[in-house]
């Protein structure tokens, strides 16, 4: 337990990993990667897709989860090994309706935030990190104070519920080379969340 967040260390195996990284493989052929643009017109330093109901997407418009790709196709289903990872720590028959998918280049890193575009903070996030380690930092609800560090290594999972569901977080930066999972190096990180509570 990490500040409240729980941390499934290992919990998907080599072969586990194998299969859910050609599963994201295909998400991204369905719905390309790309650099978001922050409200200031930043590029962040990570590339984004997304699969389900909705997809979350950034630029200079704001933060928010729509029904498409920016390039206007639909976004793909979340795939079933996905929605068991979900199952599985969450134990909860709801699923979710966005699977954010991440990928951290050499030297990519993602600055201290909430996950708070969601309708309903009562149900949990779940991360899923494959590939290369990231040093993942967690803070407070109010932005600020002290933090907390742990390496985040390929098949480890975290959850985010509770007291714990509005946390501060971010990943200061990935140790490039740890894995062999993506022939080219780089972390994929999934984040699953439930976006409304009315929706199906």
């Amino acid at each position: 337990m990490l500040r409240g967040v729980e941390v499934y260390s290992g919990l998907l195996d080599g072969a586990e990993q194998a299969a859910l990284l050609a599963e994201i493989r295909g998400v991204a052929a369905a719905a390309p990667m790309v650099h978001p643009v922050m409200r200031s017109g930043k590029q962040m330093s990570v590339r984004m897709t997304s699969a389900g109901r909705l997809g979350w997407v950034s630029d200079q418009g704001g933060y928010r989860y729509q029904r498409h790709h920016p390039s206007g196709v639909p976004w793909p289903p979340i795939p079933a090994p996905v929605l068991d990872i979900w199952h599985r720590v969450t134990g909860l028959a709801r699923m979710p309706d966005c699977c954010l998918v991440n990928f951290y280049s050499e030297g990519a890193r993602l600055g201290m935030h909430q996950d708070r575009d969601e309708g309903n903070f009562d149900w949990p996030v779940v991360s899923v990190s494959l590939g290369d380690e990231g040093l993942f930092r967690v803070g407070n609800i109010e932005r600020g104070g002290k933090t907390e560090s742990i390496w985040l290594r390929s098949g480890d999972v975290l959850v985010m519920g509770g007291a714990a569901r509005l946390v501060h977080h971010g990943v200061d930066r990935i140790r490039f080379g740890t894995s062999t999972l993506l022939p080219k190096g780089g972390r994929i990180n999934l984040t699953l969340r439930v976006v409304d509570q009315g929706s199906t």
